[in-house]
């Protein structure tokens, strides 16, 4: 399933909380397409993911707007 979550005009560190908190919501396998304006996500949201086992499977910046897409890992 693939979900989307509109994070932009929020600045450092909302787009990366938000992002935690609708991941909860999902379940393993599940994809998360993430839209933000905050370039800071291009280096926090991949991070994020590492930490938390989750995989960054596309990132594009297009004008002022960022998209990550990332998939959900298994949460042990």
């Amino acid at each position: 399933m693939k979900q989307q979550l509109d994070a932009r005009r929020l600045l450092c560190p909302l787009p990366v909380i938000r992002t935690q908190d609708k991941v909860a919501t999902l379940a393993p396998g599940d994809l998360l397409e993430v839209k933000a304006t905050d370039r800071g996500v291009l280096n926090d949201i991949p991070a994020w993911c590492r930490i938390n086992g989750h995989t960054v499977l596309e990132t594009r910046v297009e004008g002022g707007e960022v998209t990550i897409v990332l998939q959900v890992g298994n949460r042990e």
